[in-house]
């Protein structure tokens, strides 16, 4: 099996690709895209489970020690990108649905696929992973306090902790349990061994999965509001390309190896969109333009994904 996991690795951009491209084809063709959206969190927490199958999970107590790499990270991501943030939404016009909606989604660190992503680009998922639930519970602590600073009072009130909590629950712990578990039988039966390594050949397969059901689903939600989708998009691909050489500078500042730089990189870059899109839909007269505005940012996200899973590791190459 072995080959075959290394033909999958070797080509896993050009299946990104292939999965992005039909996801887009498919979402144009259907007008209503509620099932593929229901489909789109089971899929995301299996693709997480058959990857923390490939990450130590026991050595996950050593990862929370690392005070140096949680310092980056949140520094990177509650600090830095933040400030950032602020400068950018100063570029769009004076439109404060079409503001919300940036800062929800660029003010909140992606907890879910980012370990997947990471450990593709053969950062240190182990250590992202360990850091999820601070990571989550400080965007979900900050996020009122940014939006009241940058928007006003009112702004903040639009933060609801449900989405948050779901998301650690059904795509993080779930997940994690299921996949120490299951290390903990491989460790101990040849068929779990076995078991293990065939789930070692779907990681690729998984995240492409993921990446077509999430391009389907969002592309209805673009073109329902495309005129403020198209004035946030030039924003996001700035971001795309800015918030990882941030994150890099803060790691290489902090002394981090090349895992734990090439892990803070991928923080920074990636966003909480999936989690963030109830809360878009919740937004009072919001419809349809900060769900579009949202989701574009998924869109510009994930097909930096694939360059980032090339590009990171020669920016941060082993010491």
């Amino acid at each position: 099996m072995e080959p075959v996991r290394k033909v999958l690795e070797e080509r896993q951009i050009a299946i990104y690709l292939a999965a992005i491209a039909v996801g887009a084809l498919v979402g144009f063709g259907v007008p209503k895209a509620g099932a593929l959206e229901a489909a789109i969190n089971p899929a995301l927490a299996f693709m997480l489970f058959v990857t923390f199958l490939q990450v130590p999970l026991a050595e996950l107590g050593s990862a929370l020690r690392n005070m140096r790499f949680l310092g980056a990270l949140l520094a990177t991501n509650f600090v830095v990108m933040p400030a950032f943030t602020a400068l950018l939404v100063q570029l769009l016009p004076d439109e404060p649905m079409l503001r919300l909606a940036v800062l929800f989604v660029l003010l909140t660190p992606c907890v879910d696929y980012v370990v997947t992503f990471t450990h593709l680009g053969r950062g240190d998922a182990r250590l992202l992973l360990a850091a999820t639930p601070a990571l989550l519970l400080l965007q979900m602590a900050l996020l009122p306090v940014y939006l009241r600073v940058l928007l006003g009072r009112d702004a903040s009130g639009l933060v609801h902790l449900e989405p948050f909590i779901h998301a650690f629950l059904w795509l993080i712990a779930v997940p994690l349990l299921l996949a120490a578990a299951f290390q903990f039988c491989a460790a101990r039966a040849a068929n779990g061994k076995r078991a293990s390594t065939a789930l070692g050949l779907l990681p690729v397969p998984a995240t492409a999965v993921v990446l077509f059901l999430v391009l389907a689903a969002v592309m209805p939600r673009i073109g329902e509001a495309a005129g403020a989708a198209l004035t946030a998009a030039p924003l996001y691909l700035t971001y795309a390309v800015v918030a990882p050489v941030l994150g890099w500078i803060v790691a290489r500042a902090s002394r981090l190896d090349a895992g734990g730089t090439r892990a803070v990189a991928f923080s920074a870059a990636t966003r909480n969109s999936l989690v963030i899109l109830p809360l878009a839909f919740a937004v009072p007269d919001g419809l349809p333009l900060v769900p579009a505005v949202v989701v574009t940012q998924t869109m510009v996200e994930l097909i930096s994904e694939l360059v980032y899973v090339r590009w990171i590791p020669r920016l941060s190459p082993p010491h």
